[in-house]
């Protein structure tokens, strides 16, 4: 870095002959010192069929976070809006992964409609990008494919409704909503993300019926969030966590032993 001039060409010139690990070191380098000179080389890491499939979608990555500070970002954005349209699968993934960045407006329509891609990952990686761009116009549009997108799709929605955060309380209903759908995966998903973004005595009632959920996973963490509360705040569902002692599932017996032994 003291030799900024010297360094930089020496690691784009190491950068097409390092190995796996060595790679992502100089990139994760150059990204955080030298975002101009290293776009180009990202962008042909993408585009590059030959390059290690988790190189690609590490420069994808990089590409999408160093992207606002360049001073011209737009010859390599319609670049990448171009690489949208390609037969290839995989270019079409890591060019929309890339354009995911804060103010990429631009952007938005091209990875709405990846949206209804084909393909299952690169529907997840639209998510992920449209999310990125911190517009909280997207949010409806993301709701609606909520209701009527694949199972996966749904998931990775759920996952990403967190960086909305102005539409706080509309992004909590949502995952009060799901904790009754009928798919035990996004029933598990929005508890999780729930206790994240709440506490867990804002919303008592909600874990109790979690307790007598048909899923494991969800009356084992519905447990282990209770034991945020007090002993005294417990005291109302001793009756539960008593019954859930003969549990067949061994985490859920664990984790009522746990709080039983709090009360």
């Amino acid at each position: 870095m003291e030799e900024r001039d010297k360094a930089v060409p020496l690691l784009l010139k190491a950068l097409k002959h390092a190995n796996h690990e060595l790679k992502h070191e100089i990139i994760f380098l150059l990204g955080n010192f030298a975002k101009q000179e290293v776009a180009w080389p990202l962008y042909q890491m993408i585009t590059d069929p030959d390059e290690d499939e988790e190189i690609r979608h590490f420069a994808s990555i990089q590409l999408s976070v160093i992207s606002p500070f360049l001073k011209d970002p737009q010859p390599l954005t319609d670049r990448l809006l171009e690489d949208l349209k390609s037969p290839d699968p995989e270019l079409r993934l890591h060019a929309g992964f890339a354009l995911g960045w804060e103010g990429n407006t631009q952007a938005a329509i091209p990875l709405i409609e990846l949206l209804y891609d084909s393909d299952i990952r690169i529907q997840q990686t639209a998510v992920n990008a449209l999310s990125n761009l911190r517009d909280d116009r997207i949010l409806s549009l993301m709701l609606e494919r909520l209701e009527h997108g694949p199972l996966e799709q749904k998931r990775c929605i759920l996952l990403n409704l967190w960086r909305f955060y102005s539409k706080r309380d509309e992004v909590i209903s949502v995952y009060l909503k799901h904790l009754n759908h009928a798919e035990a995966d996004l029933r598990f998903d929005a508890l999780v993300l729930l206790g994240l973004a709440t506490e867990t005595r804002e919303h008592i009632s909600v874990y109790r019926k979690c307790l007598s959920d048909k899923d494991p996973r969800i009356r084992a963490l519905a447990l282990k969030d209770l034991d945020e509360l007090s002993s005294e705040e417990l005291l109302g569902f001793k009756e539960e966590i008593q019954d859930m002692l003969s549990d067949p599932d061994m985490k859920v017996k664990k984790a009522a032993i746990k709080l039983s032994k709090k009360l």
